[in-house]
């Protein structure tokens, strides 16, 4: 039996926008309409409260969870390599909200703790201290996810997922090209704590 169709199946879970869902519903809002206009995280947040943001983290990175332990469950490791890099694209090109999405951190953070359960906790904790230090969400993203195909590495996982983790690792950068222009110029926003 063919399998490849968990590929597709990974795009359509990838491009369920959940922080635009968890906009409309807790807020009331387009989330593309505020802020940055990405469809992530960390705009929730800014935008509609800590909850919102913590509920719309919840559920992008679930779907990099639950995409792969689906390809896992039906595939080999070149078809989960594969589904993730699908759900990645549909996160950022999700079909169901005219292919607007999110910058991939949340759900590939997803994606990698379900390939690798030590790679994915390293990648969060190495967010949370570059976060905590620098206070820079974008900065903290792109050091956590250029760690990961070296953490594969170190890890010695299969070649599909160290290929993955590179990918993963460009397509962050590519996706925070406005933030590294922002962050270079000094006009980045920085992590502002707000209360529950």
């Amino acid at each position: 039996m063919n399998n490849y169709w968990v590929i597709t199946a990974g795009y359509f879970i990838g491009a369920i926008p959940f922080s635009y869902i968890v906009g409309r519903l807790w807020a009331g809002i387009d989330i593309r309409q505020y802020g940055s206009g990405n469809v992530g995280m960390t705009n929730v947040w800014r935008k509609a409260g800590p909850v919102a943001g913590l509920l719309a983290f919840a559920g992008d990175y679930g779907k990099g969870v639950l995409g792969i332990l689906l390809a896992r469950h039906y595939g080999s490791d070149l078809v989960v390599a594969l589904t993730g890099a699908a759900i990645l694209a549909g996160h950022s090109w999700p079909v169901f909200i005219g292919f607007k999405g999110g910058k991939v951190v949340a759900s590939g953070a997803g994606v990698i703790t379900a390939i690798s359960l030590p790679v994915g906790i390293i990648t969060i904790l190495i967010w949370l201290a570059v976060a905590g230090l620098s206070r820079y969400v974008s900065f903290s993203s792109i050091i956590a996810f250029v760690a990961i195909p070296f953490l594969m590495l170190a890890y010695h996982l299969e070649l599909p997922f160290i290929l993955l983790g590179f990918f993963a690792a460009v397509f962050v950068v590519y996706k925070h090209i406005p933030n590294i222009k922002r962050l270079l110029s000094g006009k980045e926003p920085k992590i502002v704590f707000k209360k529950f």
